[in-house]
């Protein structure tokens, strides 16, 4: 027997931050195109379909699948961030969240909707030029209404005051990609632009713990520590005067972190009974981060160490776990992607999924873009 001691692998390099920004977009959309394939179908459904294990790879998908409105409506959250930190770099102050609200009344446009005459008209930009974002692939309600009414929304003049569905959260990533900013920071400016189109307490929060949880990640936390951090957030003293950390909020993502790091996957039913369908803010994060720790190679540290020669793997197994449920399958595995693509950067993706992703030019070049902007 040899006295030599043992060799540790060395730790896999941190992915840079413009492999982190294509990793984030990438990825979600990755998620949201093969959920998106059955985010309508009972599990059963999904089952009859695809086999006792479900879905699981696009090569199931006869001619492929497109994305949803989840990356549409991401990537111009990235064009409403785009143009007020080209304002900012030029030396013009800009209202961040005026911006959004505009990138956002511009996809309203492509939906079929017309955009109400109040609203201040916004000369195209080159996201607009793409035949791609002006598809309707079932766009939430609640998105279509509150920018419809013309109003920009804010936390003390909401639009769809009760509404809490997942619309806010899906799109939130990419606040959360924008470096040198502080936590409280990013949590209001995704806060403030849930509630353009979402007036629910549990929409707001969901959407700026999300946006936490990418920043925690681009910083170099583990995904356990990133969503504990991101959790933590809310008692921080980041929420409006008068606001409350949302009950069922907590309640989701305490039992997304307990059941993660339990050592044992959860089958659909019971994913269903523990964390919901997804179809509401705070379930579709929930469903979302347990799907990333409960598939992580060691899901109690969720450290880069722990899943270095991992993370295709890693990716692919998450990405499963969150499109096979009876919920919103799009949403769910589109913020896990976001996660993991995010935490590995660019190498988690699979080849084979990148060369049946709808219009990857398109999401490459917002992700160029964003990475040019904010690497200085």
């Amino acid at each position: 027997m040899s006295n030599e001691p043992a060799i540790t692998p060395a730790p896999a390099p941190a992915p840079s931050h413009e492999s982190r920004i294509h990793g984030c977009l990438l990825g979600g959309a990755l998620g949201d195109s093969l959920g998106y394939a059955v985010e309508f179908d009972e599990i059963s459904t999904i089952r009859v379909k695809f086999g006792p294990e479900g879905l699981q790879d696009f090569s199931a998908l006869d001619g492929g699948s497109h994305f949803s409105d989840d990356t549409q409506l991401t990537l111009y959250t990235v064009d409403g961030l785009l143009e007020a930190l080209e304002w900012a770099n030029s030396g013009v102050g800009a209202d961040t969240n005026a911006c959004l609200w505009l990138a956002y009344l511009r996809w309203l446009g492509t939906q079929g909707v017309p955009v109400p005459e109040a609203a201040p008209f916004q000369p195209p930009r080159w996201i607009d030029s793409h035949e791609v974002l002006r598809h309707r692939r079932a766009p939430g309600n609640a998105c279509l209404s509150g920018l419809a009414t013309g109003e920009m929304g804010t936390f003390y003049r909401p639009v769809n005051p009760d509404s809490k569905g997942c619309g806010t959260v899906m799109r939130s990533a990419p606040f959360g990609l924008v470096p040198y900013i502080e936590a409280g920071a990013v949590y209001k400016i995704s806060a403030d632009a849930a509630s353009l189109t979402h007036g629910h307490p549990a929409a707001r929060q969901s959407a700026g713990v999300f946006s936490l949880v990418i920043h925690a990640l681009t910083a170099g936390r583990g995904l356990r520590e990133a969503a504990q951090f991101a959790l933590g957030e809310l008692d921080a003293g980041h929420l409006r005067k008068g606001e409350v950390p949302d009950p069922d909020l907590v309640a989701r993502l305490e039992a997304a972190l307990r059941l993660g790091g339990a050592g044992e996957r959860l089958g659909p039913e019971e994913l269903v009974r523990e964390l919901g369908e997804g179809w509401v803010a705070e379930e579709a994060l929930a469903v979302a981060l347990y799907a990333v720790l409960a598939t992580a190679p060691d899901p109690a540290a969720g450290h880069r160490a722990a899943a270095a020669g991992h993370p295709e793997a890693h990716f692919r197994a998450a990405i499963a776990l969150a499109v096979n449920h009876s919920g919103d399958s799009d949403s769910t595995a589109s913020i896990a992607g976001n996660i993991l693509g995010t935490f590995y950067g660019e190498d988690c993706l699979p080849a084979q999924w990148l060369a049946a992703l709808e219009a990857p030019e398109v999401i490459r070049g917002m992700a160029s873009r964003l990475a040019a902007v904010t690497g200085a």
